[in-house]
């Protein structure tokens, strides 16, 4: 196991228990107890948890896993999401994303549709073949040298969770620009209050995204159905189409269904 996998794994025991033991931590990953102990010494300095004697306590009540950490979750699933989704995009699209694992994939997706590396469009190309926008800087920085694309960035305040921005300013560059396809990735879908995210203000860009477009596609795993969070962005009777994998329960499949949603599993 990695350095990487091996932090990825004691963040998420951490964010379900609250607190972590050096030696369970050490016979969980299967290195020595030193070894945790240097790993939780270089994850306090980064601010990601407190080291207590003996192991180490999550920040405060809530706890989030930072994007780079949660990107090690579910990664195939969410790779044939995203292509999936690439799928349902055409040549000359403005598709708005918001930020996340899910639809970091779908931006890898689309750099594959469109030709891959940055010098493939030459002199004669016609223009981008999408136009992206999104308040997530990750995405953004992505993109941004791929001539194949037009990136209009939302400007904001950036969370350093999630590398989203957010706040007023996010807002009032959405309020200006109409979409034809919003792709949303979400922490929860529940078929009666809708979909939803743990914090309000990612909630109010994702509700503005959505209200922009078109078409809403929700991108986002089996884990996340039936799962409720904080913020709502929406109902279901706003999303058109849900990209999942092929872990969603058949009764969960049938009330979107029944929603108005085309599903599709993966």
């Amino acid at each position: 196991m990695s350095k990487q996998e091996r932090w990825s794994k004691l963040l998420e025991v951490l964010a379900v228990a609250g607190k972590l033991d050096v030696e369970e931590a050490a016979v969980s990953v299967a290195v020595s107890p030193a070894t945790i102990r240097r790993d939780l010494d270089e994850l306090a300095e980064q601010k990601l948890l407190v080291r207590t004697r003996g192991g180490a306590i999550a920040h405060g009540v809530s706890y989030e896993l930072p994007l780079r950490y949660k990107s090690s979750r579910r990664v195939s699933e969410k790779q044939r999401i995203a292509s999936a989704v690439a799928d349902l995009l055409g040549a000359g699209d403005v598709v708005g994303l918001n930020g996340g694992t899910t639809t970091t994939e779908v931006a890898r997706a689309l750099v594959l549709r469109a030709g891959g590396g940055p010098a493939e469009r030459g002199e004669g190309s016609s223009g981008p073949m999408y136009t992206i926008v999104t308040n997530a800087l990750n995405i953004a920085g992505e993109l941004a040298v791929r001539p194949q694309f037009k990136i209009v960035v939302t400007g904001g305040v950036a969370r350093p969770q999630t590398y989203e921005l957010v706040g007023p300013l996010t807002e009032g560059v959405l309020s200006r620009v109409v979409l034809d396809v919003a792709v949303l990735g979400v922490d929860g879908v529940d078929p009666r209050l809708g979909v939803m995210t743990h914090h309000e203000d990612e909630a109010s860009v994702s509700r503005l995204l959505a209200e922009r477009a078109r078409k809403v596609i929700l991108a986002t795993d089996s884990s996340k159905m039936g799962k409720r969070a904080f913020a709502r962005i929406c109902g279901l009777d706003r999303i058109d189409v849900l990209v999942t994998d092929s872990g969603l329960a058949p009764d969960m499949a049938a009330r979107l269904t029944e929603a108005g949603i085309e599903v599709v599993s993966v």
